[in-house]
């Protein structure tokens, strides 16, 4: 039975005013529809900027601590529905249960993260060069803020955004995905169960072109956060310029994991495993490029297309799968249409190749695992996201060699190394040119309490998560403060 997902708009439920509805589907099995959603358009979005904006001056009066008290209520009750919520996420999006509780989980994490910032929304006192002179910085919100999210961590990303800029004083206007309505909306009413103000979260329903880009256009929106596409990401940012309006902008990956000739091969095979394979490729920070020493070369490959080839698919929600699907046609048609280019350019099949269809899997959208070997770097595969179950093995000669193939690409979110060289280790955190960098583990897996983004076209410079330079940062500006109690004119820098 298919859920009824309805708008939310200044604290009440409600479809859309033209009355239409879209539906989501389970990508493991079509024919089970998960939910129905309104399918909004611009007076929706006018209605619930309209509720953001009068709600503000009550929400940013309210002290951060009080905020930060909703929040911690809503972490709660997140964890109380955590099965709930992640069998939800297996679903609606298609990754395995442990991957949906820990979509969940992150979630929870951020909110207890962001209620504990009401009470450190920092800004400092200074010395002032003037006597009977004091001087400080503190943080202000931005106002009416639009967030856009995508379907490969339909709770997580949503939380993450919205809990940052909850605590620091924003009202809030969510578009989710279409693919992932219902993970998005049960976010929202657990905000409302926790107490949020009527008009402090509003969400919104549509497809990406006519309601996300009209509402983080919208002249009372004050800024936008967008997790998504390359190609839509940067028509947003080239829009959003010219209103000289903030935003945040989480994009794609092409991310590497370096194996060394010292490396731990065993583990190094299972930290590609993890994040080639895992949630299907459907992550941002998927490594979907795995760069090994020559010396190695041979014995690594050769377990990894005996590993990959031996990876359960199915429907997310048995215990025995280890991959799910892919989200839809489109994208499965878009990951067959690149290894049709990788067989082109020249590179080996290894394993799969190929949509993985038998008695369980004929109504999903299932790829095999696909792991090219033979790839070198300026291929397509090695070079443009596929967002899919496919790994491209490019051998190289040394630490420096891999670290020019992990940098010369437009992209910079997530890299690895393995080694048990600690110089080479310490080498890598300074040469590999990505705003995350992991040491001995996958290129999956980052922890609420620092920044999680990118550099290049992977992002704006605008970290998601906690952290000095997160997402705090760019929910909040500074304002800073000088009070004179002299009793007279003092010019700084001419005074002595």
């Amino acid at each position: 039975m298919s859920e009824a997902v309805r708008n939310f708009i200044g604290g009440k439920w409600a479809d859309a005013a033209g009355g239409k509805r879209f539906s989501s589907q389970n990508p493991a099995n079509t024919r089970e529809v998960i939910a129905e959603a309104p399918l909004s358009g611009r007076g929706d979005v006018d209605r619930a900027v309209s509720a953001a904006r009068a709600a503000y001056d009550g929400w940013r009066h309210l002290p951060a601590p009080r905020r930060g008290e909703i929040l911690f209520r809503a972490a709660e009750l997140l964890a109380r529905n955590k099965q709930r919520l992640g069998e939800l996420v297996t679903r609606e999006m298609g990754k395995i249960l442990p991957e949906g509780l820990g979509d969940v989980q992150e979630a929870i994490d951020i909110g207890y993260y962001m209620a504990g910032e009401g009470r450190r929304l920092q800004g400092e006192t200074v010395p002032s060069e003037l006597p009977d002179k004091d001087c400080k910085s503190m943080r202000e919100p931005l106002g009416v803020v639009a967030l856009v999210t995508p379907w490969n961590f339909p709770i997580a990303i949503p939380a993450w955004k919205l809990f940052a800029s909850l605590i620091c004083g924003n009202t809030v206007i969510l578009k989710p995905s279409s693919e992932t309505p219902a993970c998005a909306s049960s976010l929202v009413a657990i905000l409302a169960e926790a107490g949020i103000p009527p008009g402090v979260v509003n969400f919104v329903c549509g497809p990406g072109d006519a309601v996300g880009e009209y509402l983080m256009t919208h002249p009372g929106v004050d800024a936008a956060s967008f997790t998504g596409s390359c190609a839509a990401g940067e028509r947003l940012e080239r829009l959003l310029a010219e209103l000289h309006r903030p935003l945040a902008l989480e994009m794609g990956g092409k991310n590497a994991i370096v194996v060394m000739d010292d490396a731990d091969l065993d583990l190094a095979l299972e930290g590609v495993l993890w994040g080639g394979f895992g949630t299907s490729g459907q992550r941002c920070t998927a490594a979907s490029r795995v760069i090994v020493h020559e010396k190695v070369h041979d014995r690594f490959v050769s377990g990894l297309k005996e590993r990959a080839a031996a990876l359960r698919l199915g429907d997310g929600l048995r215990p025995e799968t280890q991959v799910g699907p892919v989200i839809n046609e489109a994208q499965c048609k878009k990951v067959l249409d690149y290894i049709e280019i990788g067989k082109a350019e020249g590179a080996e099949i290894l394993t799969g190749g190929r949509r993985a269809v038998n008695a369980q899997l004929t109504e999903g959208f299932f790829v095999e695992p696909t792991v090219f070997a033979g790839v070198k770097p300026d291929m397509r595969i090695a070079r443009e996201e596929i967002f899919g179950p496919v790994v491209s093995i490019i051998k190289c000669g040394s630490f420096e060699e891999a670290a020019g193939i992990v940098n010369n690409i437009p992209f910079g979110l997530s890299s690895s190394i393995y080694s048990r060289d600690v110089n080479a280790t310490a080498r890598a955190e300074k040469e590999l040119q990505t705003g995350i960098v992991y040491i001995n583990a996958s290129t999956i897996g980052a922890e609420v309490q620092l920044p999680f983004g990118g550099w290049r076209h992977s992002g704006s410079g605008h970290p998601e998560a906690g952290g000095r330079g997160g997402a705090i940062d760019f929910f909040s500006r500074m304002k800073v403060v000088y009070r004179d109690f002299s009793g007279r004119l003092q010019k700084a820098q001419i005074d002595k």
